[in-house]
């Protein structure tokens, strides 16, 4: 699988995707059409440097998730009443700011009171358990440990129970679809309903392993942090929520880019649980969780170079390429190259006798014979002036 950016969450009716700087939502209307919301979305992160530390980006990420969800699980509860949405557009434009500030301090508490329930439950009632028992174990890291498998429990209790509502289990089919959505980009399949209905509905980076996370991470944090007083003990719990939720942060980022064994066995936990909150999703609620991806993905351009090697590696094939058409003895390109040889040897013979025959013209070719001859008879010539006085001197 290849790290696409994307990640997302359900809502009522819907799926929300966040791509890069910006968010939509697509929500199932009652007369069956998709309704799409898109907005520009610009993280702190991008704004200050400081909030891209390790350990701080976690904490502002959870921080802008949960305002994010907030703000997305409102406007997808808007389309649950046709009648409600016809009044909101009679509605001047001054009222509908006013509810909108309504909304916006209404949201703002509701996810306080989210908080600090989280906290109450998930947090102190599993510290006040673990002091209970302080006597019968007496031992700091061992009540340490009782703490986080309490919290643990609780956590998984939650989940299960919420499972079981009517809308809770159409949420967590939703939550599916986007999973399965995610899945089929970022292991290159082409985006339509066939191809998503054949993924997995969990995922690494899913909030619910985020969550189960943050619980083994405090588990380690609280095991072997331990002071005397109990009331200072509470507040460094509190005060470590945001540590140990960077913590868990750092390790969700990690987890999701990177695929190998050690790590695949450390996501485990957090998949088994997201069996829990997710369902298998129905057609209909994939094509939304499709739309609200396309809205902000270009997953076409994604999966075009999902399988393209690094630029140093196109190279040294292009080379071994080269090289082992010549080693194998391609038929083609060595009888090429031997007819390449062949005409250059024939060109250069051709040349060299034109030389021959051009350099024939320019030179005067002499009989050698007939010089021979020319001397033969001076010779013969003084040989007979020569003998001629010795022959009248004997006959005298």
């Amino acid at each position: 699988m290849k790290y696409s950016g994307i990640g997302g969450q359900a809502v009522i009716e819907g799926v929300m995707m966040k791509g890069s700087g910006e968010y939509a939502v697509a929500v199932r209307k009652s007369d069956n059409d998709i309704e799409i919301k898109k907005q520009a979305y610009r993280s702190i992160r991008e704004r200050y440097r400081m909030t891209n530390l390790p350990i701080v980006r976690g904490v502002v990420t959870f921080v802008e998730s949960l305002i994010t969800g907030m703000r997305t699980l409102n406007y997808s509860a808007s389309f649950l009443e046709e009648e409600e949405k016809q009044e909101q557009e009679e509605k001047t434009e001054e009222q509908k700011k006013q509810e909108e500030k309504k909304d916006s301090i209404l949201m703002g508490i509701m996810m306080i009171i989210a908080i600090v329930a989280a906290i109450g439950i998930f947090v102190l009632v599993p510290f006040f358990v673990s002091e209970a028992l302080k006597k019968p174990i007496p031992s700091a890291q061992l009540r340490g440990l009782l703490e986080g498998v309490i919290r643990v429990v609780l956590f998984v209790l939650y989940v299960k129970l919420i499972s079981l509502m009517e809308d809770i289990k159409r949420v967590f089919m939703y939550h599916g679809a986007e999973h399965k959505s995610i899945n089929c980009v970022e292991r290159g399949y082409e985006l339509t309903v066939e191809n998503v209905g054949k993924q997995t509905t969990v995922h690494k980076r899913c909030g619910t392993s985020f969550m189960l996370v943050v619980m083994f991470v405090s588990i380690l944090f609280f095991m072997f942090i331990s002071v005397g007083n109990i009331w200072l003990r509470m507040v460094l719990r509190l005060l470590l929520v945001p540590v140990i939720a960077g913590v868990a942060y750092e390790f969700i980022r990690f987890a999701g880019s990177h695929d190998n064994a050690v790590i695949n066995v450390l996501s485990k936990p957090g998949l088994w649980l997201q069996k829990l909150t997710t369902a298998e999703p129905t057609d209909d609620m994939i094509e939304v969780a499709i739309a609200s991806v396309e809205a902000v993905f270009d997953w076409r351009e994604f999966i075009s170079h999902i399988d393209e090697p690094e630029e140093e590696n196109v190279e040294a094939d292009i080379e071994v390429t080269e090289l082992s058409d010549v080693v194998a003895g391609d038929a083609t390109k060595v009888s090429v190259m031997t007819e390449t040889v062949h005409d250059t040897a024939e060109t250069a013979v051709e040349e060299t006798a034109s030389v021959q025959e051009q350099g024939a013209e320019d030179i005067e070719i002499v009989d050698i014979n007939s010089d021979d001859e020319e001397d033969d008879e001076i010779l013969n010539a003084l040989d007979r002036y020569f003998e001629a006085p010795e022959a009248e001197a004997e006959k005298k």
